[in-house]
């Protein structure tokens, strides 16, 4: 709305075109954003809590974590409605860049509510089944990377970068796109709700990835960082650093009340839906191996939940002590704070360490 209002009042007054500044706007939706989800923190809990939307048991974690029932749940709606209150006033709403990230929000926003909503209301770990959830992920997914690939107006808007050399950049088939994309994004989606099982875990390292995607944003679209990284100029790619700025605002609010011991949870709304804009961001952005890296974490919980599952069903054995991850480390004697903070910090450099890659060519 303000980059708009930019637009018209410029030529009322020339100071008005800080208001179409990229930088401003970034900066202010981040600010908005954080003060939206700390200010409307102790109104959204105890609205949860009049609704008595409360985790009612634990789904997956050691017996310690019962302890944790009771606690109010679905959280995550007060990251998604900060987001997209600071989108809506400070994002350019004419860039479709834009609105695919933000139908990629409210899609998996709905399937998150339902998910959560229904264990709720039947008190029951079970919410969705697990393909009708998969199903509704993939056709959310799969409508935005379609549109992405009808509306691509070059050839690097479709295609694969790899790591470590300026010319493998491959242009992708349309099917290709569709499957690589919806995977992206679904499996992210999912392996951010795995990752959120101890307070303040997942969120932190979103807010960080966050931050590095949109510094990938503003480089893609900046024709000279381009150039200088050797990466494809996407002029309205950076558009989504303001978006990853209300993302970061959102999530650093949030994680004023769930940090441990935590006020909040987030609830399937909140992590099915930040997983699948981070996913929605490598996508458009064209750097999902990036992302892969930046992530190692939220794929590491993934990967030890799908090895714990293979390994019992073909040896009866099990490889952790309990899976996700991150309760093997519980179940060890490593306090939750410990994890919690240990997982931030490997997150951090994984970022350093995804970013590099980008001079590496």
């Amino acid at each position: 709305m303000f980059e708009y209002l930019g637009t018209i009042l410029v030529d009322v007054d020339p100071g008005f075109d800080v208001l179409r500044y990229l930088t401003v706007r970034t900066i202010a939706g981040t600010v908005t954003a954080l003060l939206l989800s700390i200010l409307l923190g102790p109104m959204m809990i105890k609205m949860l809590e009049r609704f008595q939307l409360r985790q009612f048991g634990v789904e997956r974690g050691p017996d310690s974590h019962q302890q944790k029932s009771g606690t109010p749940t679905m959280g995550g709606l007060l990251i998604v409605s900060s987001l997209l209150l600071s989108i809506l006033l400070w994002g350019d709403l004419s860039n479709r860049y834009l609105w695919v990230c933000l139908f990629v929000t409210v899609g998996f926003t709905v399937i998150g509510f339902l998910d959560d909503f229904l264990k709720i209301r039947y008190q029951d770990s079970k919410g969705l089944s697990g393909k009708l959830k998969l199903l509704v992920q993939t056709l959310v997914a799969a409508s935005a990377v379609t549109f992405l690939y009808l509306t691509a107006e070059n050839k690097a808007e479709i295609s694969l970068i790899l790591l470590f050399n300026k010319d493998w950049i491959f242009e992708m088939s349309m099917a290709a796109f569709i499957v690589f994309g919806t995977f992206v994004i679904v499996g992210s989606s999912n392996a951010v709700n795995l990752t959120d099982g101890l307070d303040g875990l997942a969120i932190l390292p979103t807010v960080l990835i966050g931050g590095g995607l949109g510094l990938i944003a503003y480089a893609m679209g900046n024709q000279l960082i381009a150039d200088y990284l050797f990466i494809p100029h996407l002029p309205i790619a950076g558009e989504l650093i303001v978006f990853c700025g209300a993302l970061i605002g959102s999530g650093i609010g949030f994680l004023w009340y769930n940090t441990y011991p935590a006020q909040v949870f987030m609830g399937d709304v909140g992590s099915l839906t930040l997983g699948a804009i981070l996913g929605v961001l490598a996508v458009v952005l064209r750097h999902e191996i990036v992302y892969a890296i930046m992530a190692g974490v939220f794929i590491v919980e993934t990967l030890s939940v799908m090895i714990q599952v293979t390994s019992y069903r073909l040896f009866k054995k099990r490889v952790f002590l309990m899976a996700p991850i991150h309760h093997h480390f519980e179940l060890k004697g490593w306090a939750e704070p410990k994890i919690i903070v240990r997982f931030w910090i490997i997150t951090l450099v994984l970022i350093l360490i995804a970013l590099a890659t980008l001079k590496l060519r």
